[in-house]
Parts: structure tokens; sequence; C-alpha cells
């Protein structure tokens, strides 16, 4: 319903004029026109304000949507229980005088903030009985089709979103509600740049910022600044970008909102990265994460931590790079298997191939030492994944072997040189310091949790099936499968390439070699290495 305006009276002749004590709708008139203009604190009195008069007067369909307008304000300053308590409260309150339409208004607000939780599944119940609560309301409808957008476009639905967003504009324009029209301008804005129509969004973002300065809505204004932002991140215009993700950055520094914040830090943290001055970016990809940490954003976070494992890759911190691309890596994986989003699947993808190059620059970076071995996990991530193939094994295992591939000898960095290099045979001393490697290798990688189970390889990818191995000396089923796999392949590789103390072996030589000791490896993955890797050509992984 309109919240109805502040009304002054004026007495008769001779009396002189006077204001009566201010009712709960005045006050939440006063206070809405405080928060629109970015006067947060003095909104946020305000609505307590009216709060304290409607229950005192009996306005309850005031205190409802008072308390409505404190949750929006507690949820951007990240008090989302609080947010929460506050939305139910105005549910209840706007349930018992039968005004549903206030209560639809409510559960809208609650509706967005488990959105920003990442309960997807919660958020769409909460708006669908929204929309049959308040529906034949233009202005509500319009609010609660934006919402229910703005998930399909998280889930990857673009059809939808468009659905939705352009019914929330034939809604707004039905309502003559400007602000609604400003916002379903902003999302048309988003989706299409999501598509990639980077004039499109830009002339919808241009439209709903000028309703937005029009209207007064300072944090509406903000959004679209970071938004267009992103637009010429796209296209690679830099200091548009910086200008006006700093312009939001600004806006929302002044409304206390720490989750807008986050993501103008993060795309602050891109720019600088891709224009080289990586000390900023990390400096402003570092503020993203602590801001999205400290609220419930779960998207926020990942895309910051992404975003920060990425620019480590760049600055070739290996390890540093792979911890925050597998905390980015859970967060997608924790949406994606609550909300089963069709866009995050698209976040993993993109993560896996971050991984993977980060992993073969680290594998070859440590291959750098020697000569004789350079190229060697490159190959050996080769072979290992044809043989997975041929044993029929599942997508994830793949990339588990390949990665693993890449970082099974990633120990021999504390091998001493004269040792790895040495020409000849190496002394039983020697020996033992070589067989140190998957142990020393675990060690280096000890901070980092993969989303992948690497590190049984590092450890055991040197265990034989009959128990001779090192360096733990398993036997059997006591040996991972993924491990026995990149063992199979190491011995093949080192056969068939040229060491310091031995000439390369031919391909033929080197099966026959391999035929005379199967018992070191399982029957299936001996078998599966001489349907692939023993037949001849391996593609590179």
């Amino acid at each position: 319903m309109p919240i109805p305006q502040r009304r002054e009276r004026v007495g008769g002749s001779g009396r002189g004029t006077f204001s009566p004590a201010p009712s709960a709708a005045d006050r939440l008139a006063e206070a809405r026109i405080d928060e629109r203009a970015g006067r947060i604190d003095a909104a946020r009195q305000g609505y307590e304000a009216a709060v304290d008069l409607g229950e005192r007067a009996g306005d309850r369909l005031a205190v409802a949507e008072a308390l409505r307008r404190l949750a929006v304000i507690a949820h951007q300053r990240n008090e989302p229980d609080h947010a929460r308590t506050l939305c139910q409260r105005s549910y209840a309150t706007a349930v018992a005088v039968a005004e549903m339409e206030t209560a639809a208004e409510a559960l809208n607000t609650l509706g967005a903030i488990e959105f920003e939780r990442g309960e997807m599944s919660r958020a769409r119940e909460l708006l669908a009985q929204a929309l049959t609560l308040g529906g034949r309301r233009m202005d509500l409808r319009s609010r609660i089709e934006q919402n229910l957008g703005i998930i399909a476009t998280v889930q990857g639905d673009h059809a939808a979103a468009l659905g939705h967003y352009r019914s929330s504009l034939q809604a707004c324009q039905a309502a003559g509600d400007p602000k609604g029209c400003a916002i379903a301008y902003h999302n048309l804005g988003m989706i299409s740049a999501d598509q990639g129509a980077w004039a499109e969004a830009e002339r919808y973002y241009r439209e709903a910022q000028r309703i937005a300065e029009a209207t007064g809505d300072v944090h509406l204004q903000g959004l679209c600044l970071l938004n267009h932002s992103e637009v010429h991140l796209a296209r690679q215009a830099f200091e548009e970008a910086r200008g006006s993700a700093e312009a939001a950055l600004a806006v929302f520094d002044g409304l206390g909102s720490r989750l807008d914040k986050a993501d103008a830090y993060r795309v602050l943290g891109v720019v600088y990265r891709e224009t080289g001055r990586f000390a900023l970016s990390e400096a402003r990809l570092n503020a993203a994460i602590e801001l999205a940490s400290g609220t419930e954003s779960v998207l926020s976070e990942a895309e910051a931590s992404r975003e920060l494992g990425r620019l480590y890759q760049a600055m070739s911190r290996n390890q540093e790079a792979l911890t925050l691309l597998n905390t980015a890596w859970r967060l997608f994986r924790r949406l994606d298997a609550r909300l089963d989003l069709v866009d995050v699947e698209a976040k993993v993808a993109d993560l896996e191939g971050t991984f993977l190059a980060v992993v073969r620059d680290w594998g070859q970076s440590i291959e750098s030492a020697d000569s004789y071995t350079y190229g060697h996990c490159g190959r050996v991530a080769a072979y290992a994944v044809a043989v997975a193939e041929a044993l029929g094994l599942s997508q994830v295992e793949l990339t588990t072997i390949r990665l693993g591939a890449y970082l099974h000898d990633v120990g021999k960095v504390k091998v001493p040189h004269e040792i790895l290099n040495k020409p000849g045979r190496l002394t039983a001393e020697e020996f033992e310091v070589i067989k140190q490697h998957p142990a020393w290798g675990l060690e280096l990688l000890a901070g980092i949790e993969f989303p992948w189970d690497l590190k049984p390889i590092i450890r055991w990818h040197h265990e034989k099936h009959d128990g001779s191995g090192y360096p733990d000396r398993l036997a059997g089923e006591q040996i991972p499968r993924a491990a026995q796999i990149i063992c199979i392949v190491d011995v093949y590789d080192a056969l068939t390439t040229t060491r310091s103390y031995r000439p390369a072996m031919t391909h033929q030589q080197a099966i026959a070699c391999m035929r005379d000791t199967p018992q070191w490896w399982q029957p299936e993955v001996y078998a599966a290495f001489m349907r692939s890797v023993g037949q001849g050509v391996v593609v590179a992984a």
C-alpha cells in the first residue's frame, strides 16, 4: 500500500500555526526519504521511531512497513539474523490485521535475504508465496518478478530471467513506478551483459541511472555504476571501469553496504590485475574477500577468491594460487550441491582449466632444473589419462589423475641437485634420499585442501602391487588405483627418455621390459596400460 505523506495542519486566524506530534506514518515517510537519499543512520532512527509510535497508536500497518525497511538496512549492514527476525515480525504484524499485500512485501524482502545467503529453494518458495498474496498490486508484482529474475540469472536460465525482468518492467510501467522501472532496466542490463550484448547492456544501465538520479535513489545509482564498470571491464576499457567502480565504492561506503562494497573491490582488483598493478590488485581482492566472508553471500566470496587465485597465478605464486582457487571451488560447489545451479557448472569448469594451468606451470618449474626430465610431467599426464580412459573412469577421476600427474614429483624440489642430475648409478644412500621425495611432496602441499584427491597420488606413486615400492611399502589393494596408474606410466616414461646414466629405450623395448614385471601393478591397471599406452601414440593431456 502507498505510504501516507506527512501532513501539516494550520490553525484559524489569530491562533497562529502549529504542527501536531508526528504520527507513525509521518515518521515512516520521512525515514523513506532519508533512506533513498543515503542518510541511512537517520533513516534507521526514523523507522525505529515509526515502530514505537505505531505500536502505541495501534497503527499496525505502519509498524509492519517500518519493520520491513529496518530489515533491508540490517541486511545491507551485514546483520542477517536481525534482518530475518525483522522480516518475520513484519509478516506476522501484517497478517494479524489481514493486510496481505504488506505481508507479501515482507515475504519478498525475506526472499531476497535468503537469496543472498544462497538459500535458493527457500527464496523461491517465499517469492512464490509473496506473488500469491500481493501479485495484484503492480508495483509489488514488479519487485517480486525482479527477484525471481535474479534467481533465474544465477541459475543460468537466461530465457526465464528475461521473461521475469520484462514482466517486471511492464508491471512497473502500469503502476507508474519510476524506481521499479529503473531496477528493471538495471537487471535487463545485467542479463544483457551476461549474454555479451554490451551495447544493449550499456543502454539499459544508462536508462536505469537516469531514473535513479531523477528519483534520488542513491543505492540504485551505485549499482548502476558498479555494473556498468563490469561492462567497461569486459571491453577492456580499464580506466572507465576503474572510474565507475571507484564512484560506486564511494556510494556504498556512504551507505555502509558491505556486500556491495565487496563487489566493488572485486571489480577494482580485476582492473588492477589486468593492468599489471599487482600490489593494488592483491589489496583490493583481499578486501573483497574479507567483506564478502563477513556477509552470507557465498557467490561474492567465491568470485573474489577465484580472482585472487588468478592474480597469484599471474605472479607465479603457485601454492597460494592453488589455495585460493580451491576455496573458490568449494564455495561454488557448495552452491552447486545445494541449489543445482546451471551457471555454477560453467564457473567450476573454468576453475578446472585455471587449476590445470597453475599445476602444469608448477610441474614445468619443478623440471626446469633437470634437462633430462623436462616435459616428464606433461607426458605422464597424457599417458595416465589414456590409461584412465581405458579403465572407463569418470570425468572427475580423469581430472584428479591429470592434476596428480603434474604434481606427482613436486617433492623433488628438495632433492639436492647433485643427486638429481648425477651421471651414472646412484649409491644406496643417494637412492634413500630420492625415496623421500613423495613424502616431501606431501609436506609441501600440506596446507592445501584440494577439491580432488591428489595427495594419495603424490605420496604413493612409487608403491608397487607386490609391496616392493616406496616410501610405505604398500601392497595390493592398499594402493589407490590413481596412484597405480601414475606409477605404471611413470616407469614407462622413465624407460623411454634419456637419463643422465643411460640412453632412452624405444617404445617396443620399454613395453618388453614392463612385461617382465607385471606383478608391480594391479592387474586391471596393467591391462588398461597395455590396451592404451602399450599400443603406441597417445595424445597430450
